[in-house]
């Protein structure tokens, strides 16, 4: 077995990619992968080196994992500012560092690609041995891997990668909803309430939203869309890294994947949303508005995605990292997982010390968040 290093996705073929990944999670399909590295959105100087993965029997692809060396910490979601805080004041570099994952995208989804036969647990053991050679071989401080699935989660328990868990909110239908009424019927009354509230608001607006997919939106929705991701970054004083180029790939290249909701009042676009879906699972990512609408962000970003969720058959809706507003609503603590293999002993022992505590707290915090829930009956 070969493990060889590209810097550029395009580098390997996207059908022997696409091949490897073990569903249809949109995030690592060659399309938007090599997307982001086309258009702009991830190289060096965004602190984004790409280094991907592949594992070849002979000439033959049989192992991948996108990887990227990393200059600083921006776009990962797995926050590890302290620890290279740490680092620089025992003068000592912690970046760069070596980085399995998804630019911009906290989702969990497969990041060890070893196609579907009987030798994929093994497969997956190999690129984390890969992975960790790498690391050792350029002599840096860190490997990493974010927001993994359970396999690939596996393949790294057992080890001296440190787990870490984090909390997002998901919407899940398990109690098989029909619509959009059953899914209320289950909430508490005062929180069914408040949503019924929220969207007769936006309605009372005068404002109506539409979902379309990739394959229907004209050059300038996809601009109005883009200009919408924008304001909100630039709200928040954060650095909007996806070029509008790499938007119009998404429509051209995965146009049934993306789902977008527009939203207009009186025949203007004054809001939209853009997510991504699989078979199964509703992803949201960008949101923004050129004018203030109360409840607006909720409807768009939240209520739309579970209405489509409902009508399409899809059985959950990830909708972000963070948002505690989004208990209220219906979504509830899912647990995302990381693990980071760390050169030094000395960080090593630390950092898994801040960890455990770290755990303990995540677990009493999803309890008290459970004690809150917006469902009349456990789910």
């Amino acid at each position: 077995m070969k493990a060889r290093f590209h810097d550029r996705l395009d580098a390997i073929p996207a059908d022997a990619w696409n091949a490897l990944r073990p569903d249809d999670n949109p995030f690592l399909a060659h399309a938007f992968l090599a997307g982001l590295e086309r258009h702009g959105c991830v190289d060096p100087r965004t602190g984004w080196q790409p280094h991907h993965l592949t594992l070849h029997d002979g000439e033959r692809l049989v192992a991948a994992a996108p990887l990227y060396l990393k200059g600083n910490s921006h776009g990962e979601f797995v926050f590890d500012w302290s620890w290279a805080h740490a680092y620089e004041q025992n003068s000592l570099d912690y970046y760069p560092k070596l980085l399995c994952a998804v630019p911009y995208s906290p989702v969990t989804g497969p990041r060890l690609l070893a196609g579907h036969g009987s030798d994929a647990d093994a497969l997956r053991a190999a690129l984390v041995a890969a992975i960790r050679a790498e690391a050792q071989r350029l002599k840096l401080s860190s490997a990493h891997l974010n927001f993994a699935i359970e396999p690939d989660a596996v393949a790294l328990s057992d080890s001296d990668w440190l787990p870490r868990s984090d909390w997002q909110f998901h919407w899940r239908n398990d109690a098989g909803w029909r619509n959009f009424d059953d899914f209320l019927d289950a909430l508490s009354h005062k929180k069914r309430k408040n949503i019924r509230h929220e969207r007769a608001r936006v309605a009372q607006a005068g404002v109506v939203c539409e979902i379309r997919h990739g394959d229907e939106l004209d050059d300038d929705e996809w601009r109005a869309l883009h200009d919408f991701y924008l304001a909100t970054f630039d709200e928040k004083g954060n650095y909007a890294a996806l070029t509008l180029d790499f938007f119009r790939h998404l429509g051209r290249t995965m146009p049934r994947d993306v789902v977008a909701v527009l939203c207009r009042r009186d025949g203007r676009l004054i809001a939209g949303a853009i997510m991504l879906r699989s078979s199964t699972t509703l992803y949201g990512r960008y949101w923004g508005a050129s004018e203030h609408v109360e409840a607006l962000h909720f409807e768009a970003c939240y209520y739309q995605g579970i209405d489509y969720c409902l009508r399409e058959g899809l059985t959950a809706f990830e909708p972000g990292a963070g948002g505690e507003h989004k208990i209220a609503r219906g979504f509830l603590p899912a647990r995302t997982r990381s693990f980071h293999w760390i050169a030094d002993p000395r960080f090593r022992a630390a950092i898994a010390d801040a960890l455990r505590r770290e755990s303990r707290a995540l677990d009493d915090y999803r309890d008290d968040v459970l004690a809150h829930s917006p469902y009349a009956r456990k789910l």
